[in-house]
């Protein structure tokens, strides 16, 4: 296996051995290569998963990846216990089983190491012969180890004290047994249900009560009907979580150079990359589970929801207005799953209402995202289609799609339709400036640069919003 060390002289004090996955970093450079190889397609990432061997697999993942050494992860804690040998004059060696190209990255990134040892494409180095070559170079009890898990209980057998992060209670025990008081265990900043919230997109979950828009618009509310819905909003909570974590994990590279994702759970460490792949299946199995409970035809709408967000995370989102068309027909695809969970038809109004004022709503996200960057002296994003000097157009096209909505629903309030729902049609008419106050204002506030990059998000917790939307509900109230 390849082994960086150079010569120097002997300084004092047992050199400290620190592991890399888990220990030094808050992640997982095999997962963070596998991620950082998908997006080039399923050849790419087959091709290494036919390895012979897991060293081998880590050797063609490490080749065929790029990963930005200076923005992933490191564990502080870590790093000032580095700081502090370097401090003492003892020597500190990294030791891993990742892959000798991501070793020497690291090491040349933090500039802190006497030497490496890492994997290569024929050996692992890990468990019993990572310890056996410790105790080579530096003799049994000849050194001190940080480590993260199992695996590294036979390098800690032969190491002098230990130091471990990330350990659950029961290998702490475990630990504490074999070490006695040369054990150390740091903080491991270990995610907790916070950060699970923030990663499932808990606060996302509003958008899919649309599902009830059909039921509410029926103007028949019936028990079973609402039961169907609520299942089908769960189907679509789950699925939509799933496709989230999806969408972080894929973006790991460009989150962490974003001056706020880069605090997203996986990007900032809090969450690994494998616990997401083993999390997504789950979310997607028992979104399935409760989408067979309504209808064959229901499981194919969630299936076809999943199959456009999962091309617009990987592909559509990085195509100029595609992206914005796609998250508006996420949006109407919502209402038209929650009128196929009620068995009520949809109708061409409603739908085309939908499309136009989710547009509407998608341009004024793009719009803030390039605010942002223009505010904070960023350049264009890479991988997405628009430019900073598209600022004006886009708003254009946010207000004319928003217009156009409360264009359709005043065709609508004259429509035959109105007159048979309705016992005071005309009341609805008093909706339409409400609506166009409530795109105007959404508009307004993008532009002084007082929304999130949601607008949905911002609306629930904007106060004029509310009594916009309860303004609107009251009317339909009383017109019915």
């Amino acid at each position: 296996m390849p082994v960086g060390i150079p010569d120097s002289k002997v300084p004092h004090g047992k050199p400290l051995v620190v592991d890399l996955d888990g220990s030094l970093l808050l992640t997982d450079v095999l997962y963070e290569s596998f991620l950082n190889v998908l997006p080039l397609g399923f050849r790419a990432a087959s091709a290494a998963l036919r390895s012979n061997g897991k060293a081998a697999l880590k050797h063609h993942f490490a080749q065929s990846s790029e990963l930005d050494y200076a923005t992933l992860p490191y564990n502080t804690d870590v790093t000032d216990l580095i700081q502090s040998a370097k401090a003492q004059g003892r020597r500190v060696y990294l030791a891993t089983a990742a892959n000798a190209k991501h070793a020497k990255a690291i090491a040349d990134h933090l500039g802190v190491f006497d030497g490496w040892f890492a994997s290569d494409d024929q050996t692992n180095l890990s468990g019993d012969l990572k310890a056996k070559l410790l105790a080579a170079a530096f003799g049994k009890n000849g050194f001190d180890y940080l480590g993260n898990g199992p695996a590294d209980f036979p390098v800690w057998d032969v190491a002098d004290k230990a130091y471990a992060v990330g350990l659950s209670n029961s290998l702490k025990r475990r630990l504490a047994t074999l070490k006695g008081s040369n054990y150390v265990a740091l903080d491991d900043g270990n995610a907790g249900r916070r950060a699970w919230f923030k990663s499932l997109r808990v606060r996302q979950y509003v958008k899919n009560l649309l599902i009830f828009v059909p039921l509410a618009a029926s103007h028949q509310l019936a028990l079973a009907d609402l039961i169907a819905d609520v299942i089908a909003l769960l189907a679509f909570c789950s699925c939509a979580s799933a496709v989230y974590i999806i969408n972080d994990l894929l973006d790991l590279k460009s989150d962490r150079a974003h001056p706020t994702k880069r605090a997203r759970p996986f990007a900032s460490g809090l969450l690994q990359p494998r616990t997401g792949l083993l999390t997504v299946p789950a979310l997607l199995v028992f979104s399935l589970a409760l989408a067979i409970t309504i209808s064959p035809e229901f499981v194919g709408v969630l299936f076809c929801y999943f199959a456009l967000t999962s091309a617009y995370s990987v592909y559509l989102k990085r195509k100029m207005l595609v992206d914005v068309l796609v998250l508006a027909m996420l949006y109407t695809t919502r209402i038209f799953a929650g009128g196929l969970a009620a068995q009520i038809q949809v109708s061409e109004w409603l739908f085309s209402f939908s499309m136009f004022i989710f547009t509407s709503l998608a341009l004024i996200k793009r719009y803030v995202e390039l605010a942002t960057r223009l505010d904070r002296g960023l350049s264009d994003r890479s991988g997405r289609d628009y430019r900073i000097g598209d600022l004006d157009v886009v708003a254009a096209l946010a207000a004319a799609a928003g217009l156009n909505a409360v264009t359709i629903f005043a065709f609508y309030v004259t429509s035959p339709d109105v007159q048979i729902l309705y016992r005071h049609p005309m009341a609805l008419w008093l909706i339409c400036p409400i609506l166009l106050y409530w795109i105007g204002r959404a508009l307004m506030m993008a532009h002084r640069r007082l929304m999130d990059d949601d607008p949905v998000v911002w609306a629930l917790r904007d106060r004029p919003s509310a009594i916009a939307v309860a303004s609107m509900i009251a009317i339909v109230l009383i017109a019915i």
